[in-house]
C-alpha cells in the first residue's frame, strides 16, 4: 500500500490542514519553526502506530483553544475525526482481494476517542437492507408454509428473521454482522424451500448472491486493514546509547521512571530488537548464584549466555548490512566495516570496528552515522516483520551533519524511500534537491486561529516557509555556475522547466537533441540575465542568453553590457522562433499544447480565443480567462505532461519551432 493523500484535523496546533497529496516514494515537508511539521508527523503515525506509542488523549491532543467544547460535553471525542489517510493498492494487495475491488482506494481514519474506521472509495455498489427487505419477507413466508408442527422446538423462519432485523429502521447498509447473520439464516432454513419451485429457488439464489457481495466487501476491508503499513516516526532525540547499564535501566523500567519521548526510547527499541528485556540481560550479567553446581543448571545458564551472544551477533550483522547499503555504499572506505553489539557484565555496548580492526564507541563516530544507527534500531524494532510494509516519518533528519554531508545524506533518504515510502520534514536547503521541488509540501501557520495548513503547491505567505527551497536553488546555482564550459542563461525557473522538459521529450523521440554539455542557468528575472552572463563570460566560459520578447525581455536584450558581452548572435529571442506573436514568451512556442493542459488543469477551454487572437501572447489570454491562473503551476503541469506523452503529441508547428530553437542554441555554444 501507498499513502496517496492525507488530512489532519483537531490536533494540537492543527485545526484542519486540508487534504494534501503525497508522492509515491518521498515527500518533503518544509516550513518555519512552530508551523506544525512535527505535530503533523505525530498525527499521521496514529493511522497505524507501532505498539507502545501513546493513543490520542483529548486533554493533551485536542486544540487547547477549543478544549472547553470537550470538557463541557458539547462535543463528544467519538465524533471528532483527527487523521485520515487514503491508500492506493499495490499488486500484492490486489492479489489478496476479489478482482472487482482492484481499482479502489482504501480510506482509513481515526477519531479522538481512538476508534478507527475504514471504507472503500470507488468500490462497486452494494445493496442496502431496504432493497432486499421484500424478498426476505416473501422468502420467510414461503418457508413458513413448509415449516411443520414437528419442528416446534425450532423458531419459524419468519420469527427468526424478525429477531435478526428487529433493530433496523430499514435503510441500513448490509454491514458485516447483518450480512453474516442473514446468510446463516438462509442456510439454516434452506430445507424449507419447496423443491421444484423455481420462483422461490431463484429468489433464494438471488438473496444469497446479494448478501455475499457485501460479505466480499467486508472481507476485502478486513484484508486491507491488515495490510496498512505501520508508521515509524523517528526524530533526532531518539538515540541509542553506546553503553547501557542494564541493571539501572531494568530498575527504571520496573519503577516506570522512563523518559519514553527521548533518552530511553532508542535504548528500549534496541532491547526490543534483541528480543530481551533489560532485566533478562541484567540477570545474565550477574554472577551465577553459589551452590548451584548440578550439570543441568550449569547447562541452562550456559545456554542462556549463548542465546544472548548469538542474538547480539545476529543483530550486529543485520544492522551492519543495512547501514552499509545506504551509507555511502560506493565509498572506497565506508564509515564502518562492522557494527558490534556486545554484553559485558552489566553493560550493553555498541561499538564500531573500523578497517584497522579498532573498536570505537558509537558516540565517537560522526553524528550522521549515529543518527543512522539509531534510526535502523528504531525502524527494525518497531516494524518487526513488517518493515517492508512500513512508512517512514523522519523529523528533521541529519541536522547535525555538515552542509555537504547533508547533500550526500539526501541520497541516503532516497535509497531508503525505494523500499519504504518516506515523509520527512526539514529546514535544510541541502536536503532538498533542485530536481525535487515537486516532492515538496509547504507547511505554514498564518495564525493560531487558522492553525497549521499544508500546501501541495509551492506557495506560502510566510517567506520563511519557502526559504529552504530558495536557498537550495541558490546553492546549486552558485555551485554549478562555473562548472560547465557552455552555458545558456534563461530568465527564470519556468523557462528552465519548459526548455529542459521539451528538449528531453524531443530527444526521446529522436527528433533533435540539446547538447548535454550545455548548462541551463536561470537568473530569476530578465534584468539579472546581464549579471549572470557577464560573470560567466569573465570566467572565459561560452555564454548565450534566451530572452522573451515582452517588455522586460526587450529592455534586457538592449542593454549595452549584454550586447558587448555576448554579441547580437548569442542573444536569442523567442519572437525569432515564432514571428506571428511579436511579444512572444517561451510559452507561445507551446501554445496549442498549453491550451489543452489548461483545459485539463483548470477546466477552461481557451482554444477559440487562442485561434481568434493568434498574435496575442498566450499568457495574456490565460491570465484574462482563467481564475487564479499561475504561470508556475502551468509550467509544472507541462513537465508532468511530458512525462506521460511523447514528442508525437506535440503540435507539428510547435515541434518545428523547438527544433529550430534547440539547433540555434547548439550552434551558438558549439
Amino acid at each position: 500500500m501507498r499513502l496517496i493523500k492525507a488530512r489532519v484535523q483537531n490536533y494540537r496546533s492543527i485545526i484542519d490542514t486540508g487534504e494534501f497529496t503525497l508522492e509515491e516514494l518521498k515527500t518533503i515537508l518544509v516550513g518555519p519553526n512552530e508551523a506544525g511539521k512535527t505535530v503533523l508527523l505525530k498525527a499521521l503515525q496514529q493511522l497505524n502506530k507501532p505498539e507502545g506509542i501513546q493513543e490520542f488523549k483529548p486533554l493533551r491532543d485536542y486544540p487547547r483553544s477549543k478544549y472547553n467544547d470537550v470538557s463541557t460535553g458539547e462535543i463528544d471525542p467519538k465524533d471528532i475525526t483527527v487523521v485520515t489517510g487514503y491508500f492506493s493498492l499495490c499488486d500484492e494487495d490486489k492479489n489478496l482481494i476479489p478482482e472487482e475491488y482492484h481499482g479502489v482506494v482504501y480510506k482509513l481514519w481515526k477519531n479522538l476517542d481512538n476508534a478507527i474506521y475504514h471504507r472503500l472509495v470507488s468500490a462497486p455498489e452494494c445493496e442496502n437492507y431496504t432493497s432486499i427487505k421484500g424478498s426476505l419477507n416473501r422468502m420467510a413466508a414461503h418457508m413458513d408454509k413448509q415449516f411443520s408442527s414437528e419442528d416446534a422446538d425450532e423458531e419459524s423462519p419468519s420469527t427468526k428473521l424478525k429477531e435478526l432485523v428487529s433493530s433496523l429502521s430499514g435503510s441500513e447498509a448490509l454491514n458485516g454482522t447483518l450480512a453474516v447473520n442473514l446468510d446463516n439464516w438462509l442456510e439454516d432454513y434452506y430445507e424449507y424451500v419447496e423443491e421444484g419451485n423455481s420462483t422461490e429457488e431463484n429468489r433464494f439464489t438471488n438473496l444469497q448472491e446479494t448478501i455475499n457481495k457485501y460479505k466480499k466487501r467486508i472481507q476485502t476491508l478486513k484484508t486491507l486493514r491488515s495490510r496498512v503499513p505501520v508508521f515509524i516516526l523517528f526524530n533526532n532525540y531518539y538515540r541509542v546509547n553506546p553503553s547501557l547499564h542494564l541493571e539501572h535501566l531494568a530498575e527504571r523500567v520496573e519503577k516506570k521512571l522512563l523518559d519514553d519521548d527521548s533518552y530511553d526510547y532508542g535504548n528500549l527499541c534496541l532491547l526490543k530488537l534483541l528480543g530481551f528485556t533489560a532485566k533478562e540481560l541484567s540477570d545474565l550479567g550477574k554472577p551465577r548464584a553459589p551452590g548451584i553446581n548440578d550439570q543441568e543448571s550449569l547447562q541452562e545458564y550456559k545456554d542462556k549466555l549463548d542465546e544472548r551472544k548469538y542474538k547480539l551477533n545476529a543483530a550486529s550483522v543485520r544492522l551492519t548490512d543495512e547501514i552499509c547499503s545506504v551509507w555511502l555504499p560506493n565509498a572506497k572506505r565506508p564509515e564502518a566495516d562492522k557494527l558490534k553489539i556486545s554484553a559485558d557484565g552489566q553493560y550493553l555496548k555498541v561499538v564500531v570496528e573500523d578497517d584497522l580492526g579498532v573498536e570505537i564507541e558509537l558516540d565517537q563516530r560522526s553524528e550522521g552515522f549515529q543518527w543512522l544507527v539509531s534510526f535502523f534500531v528504531v525502524f527494525f524494532s518497531e516494524a518487526k516483520d513488517r518493515h517492508k510494509n512500513a512508512i517512514l516519518l523522519l523529523d528533521e533528519p541529519g541536522m547535525s551533519l555538515h552542509a555537504l554531508k547533508q547533500r550526500d545524506f539526501r541520497n541516503t533518504i532516497t535509497r531508503l524511500a525505494k523500499n519504504n515510502q518516506t515523509l520527512f520534514s526539514t529546514h535544510s536547503p541541502f536536503l532538498v534537491g533542485p530536481d525535487e521541488l515537486e516532492l515538496v509540501r509547504v507547511v505554514e501557520m498564518k495564525t493560531r486561529k487558522d492553525g497549521t495548513k499544508v500546501h501541495t503547491t509551492l506557495s506560502s505567505e510566510d517567506p520563511a516557509g519557502l526559504l529552504p527551497l530558495q536557498e537550495a536553488l541558490g546553492y546549486d546555482l552558485a555551485h554549478s555556475l562555473f562548472s560547465q564550459q557552455r552555458n545558456l542563461v534563461l530568465e527564470g525557473i519556468t523557462d528552465y522547466w519548459y526548455l529542459d522538459a521539451t528538449a528531453q521529450i524531443l530527444k526521446e523521440g529522436k527528433v533533435t537533441e540539446l547538447n548535454d554539455k550545455i548548462a541551463l542557468v536561470f537568473a530569476n528575472s530578465a534584468g539579472k540575465v546581464v549579471y549572470y552572463s557577464t560573470i560567466l563570460h569573465a570566467h572565459k566560459l561560452k555564454v548565450a542568453a534566451l530572452l522573451d520578447s515582452d517588455t522586460a525581455g526587450d529592455q534586457a536584450a538592449n542593454q549595452e553590457n549584454l550586447i558587448h558581452t555576448l554579441g547580437h548572435k548569442k542573444i536569442l529571442r523567442t519572437k525569432d522562433f515564432f514571428p506571428a506573436v511579436p511579444k512572444a514568451e517561451i510559452e507561445d512556442l507551446l501554445r496549442k499544447t498549453l491550451v489543452l493542459i489548461v483545459k485539463t488543469e483548470y477546466g477552461i477551454d481557451c482554444s477559440s480565443k487562442e485561434a481568434s487572437q493568434a498574435n496575442r501572447p498566450i499568457i495574456d489570454i490565460f491570465s484574462e480567462d482563467v481564475p487564479n491562473f499561475s504561470k508556475y503551476k502551468l509550467s509544472k503541469a507541462y513537465v508532468r505532461w511530458t512525462r506521460d506523452n511523447s514528442s508525437k503529441q506535440l503540435n507539428k508547428d510547435e515541434s518545428a519551432r523547438w527544433v529550430k530553437l534547440i539547433d540555434q542554441i547548439n550552434k551558438c555554444l558549439k
